[in-house]
């Protein structure tokens, strides 16, 4: 793995727009539903156990996670949508908080939709793939969890995925 991705550090969590780090710059964001396994992806791409906090209980990211890379760029953890233990009414906070990111941060650049190969699209998954089409951002859709499946489920997933 390329030592740029291994100096990635923590920045900051945010709550609100105005908690968010200044636009300055790009954003790669990593999305998808809660428990896809979005921070674990961030924790292997940079070769860092613990860069960002995993959990096996869906919704623990409940704010947006920025992770500097060194030239200032950022790779942006969101928190999950779907399945999550939490009132309803706090899903509905995190989804005009991650709306108003995805709508109105200049810097953001692209999108990795983390997908749990063991579950179909959602229609969560497919809202998020239109909403970027329409904001016409690059999106890399990466299934995770193979090692969960035996060989003969996991190809057969990764063909119908094709």
């Amino acid at each position: 793995m390329n030592n740029y991705y291994q100096q990635a550090t923590f920045l900051q969590s945010a709550t609100t727009r105005k908690t968010m780090p200044d636009e300055g710059g790009l954003e790669i964001a990593f999305a998808g539903r809660s428990n896809a396994g979005k921070s674990s992806v961030i924790n292997r791409v940079c070769s860092q156990k613990s860069l960002a906090r995993t959990s096996k209980t869906p919704g623990r990211t409940q704010l947006i996670n920025f992770f500097q890379l060194p030239d200032a760029h950022f790779l942006v953890d969101l928190p999950g949508y779907g399945y999550a233990k939490v009132p309803e009414a706090i899903k509905l906070e995190w989804q005009k908080f991650i709306e108003s990111y995805l709508t109105q941060r200049n810097t953001l650049r692209g999108m990795v939709l983390v997908m749990d190969i063991r579950h179909p699209m959602t229609d969560y998954d497919q809202a998020m793939l239109r909403w970027a089409r329409n904001r016409m951002l690059p999106v890399h859709v990466l299934l995770n969890k193979s090692d969960k499946l035996t060989r003969g489920a996991r190809t057969e997933r990764t063909v119908a995925s094709a």
